[in-house]
């Protein structure tokens, strides 16, 4: 699959997906239910973009896939749950709970370090800017953690990529509804919605 390809999901055939999807689930992570109040303190939004928006990240299938996984993988040493993340071609999402939000800023832009050495290699781009930063943003009450995941789940769907959660294979959307379930998915979905969530993001 190209990167073409791959930025306009949406064009892919049925098979195309089903075979992405089939690879992508043989390496997927834990889903962890949603949190409670008590847990209030340290759940955050990670943010981060790539450069002036340029789809980098979703250069080939191997690279979105990759990447998502050792996305996953720092920010699990770095928190005590993970509860909703999407990977797009220019940006990425996660949900999660840590004690240290500073110190897993700092991992994450060890991770975009390397990341960037690497894909510019492979790209044969020395010099270029690959990442525009990590941003987090503090959840403020349990309405906002609920729109806060209803929002990193529609993501991919929000920008054209896919119609359904379940059908775009960089995140854990898919687990998220076969654990929840669809009536209480739809629930959480209308009760917390998504609104103008992220307006004047630019993700």
């Amino acid at each position: 699959m190209d990167s073409e390809i791959l930025y306009r999901w949406r064009t892919l055939t049925d098979g195309e997906r089903a075979a992405t999807l089939r690879e992508r689930k043989l390496h997927r992570q834990a889903w962890h239910s949603p949190s409670h109040r008590e847990s209030m303190d340290g759940r955050y939004l990670i943010t981060a973009a790539c450069y002036e928006h340029t789809p980098i990240i979703g250069m080939s299938a191997e690279r979105m896939s990759e990447f998502e996984s050792e996305l996953i993988a720092v920010c699990r040493v770095n928190s005590s749950a993970i509860w909703a993340w999407t990977v797009l071609p220019n940006h990425y999402h996660v949900l999660l709970h840590t004690v240290d939000v500073i110190g897993l800023i700092a991992s994450l832009g060890q991770l975009h370090g390397r990341t960037s050495y690497f894909w510019n290699g492979a790209d044969s781009q020395r010099g270029r800017k690959v990442w525009h930063g990590v941003a987090e943003t503090a959840m403020k009450s349990d309405r906002h953690f609920s729109a806060t995941l209803n929002y990193i789940h529609h993501n991919p769907v929000k920008h054209g990529y896919v119609t359904r959660w379940q059908d775009w294979p960089y995140g854990n959307a898919r687990e998220y509804l076969e654990s929840v379930g669809r009536d209480e998915a739809e629930r959480i979905w209308y009760e917390y919605p998504v609104g103008d969530y992220g307006a004047g993001w630019n993700w």
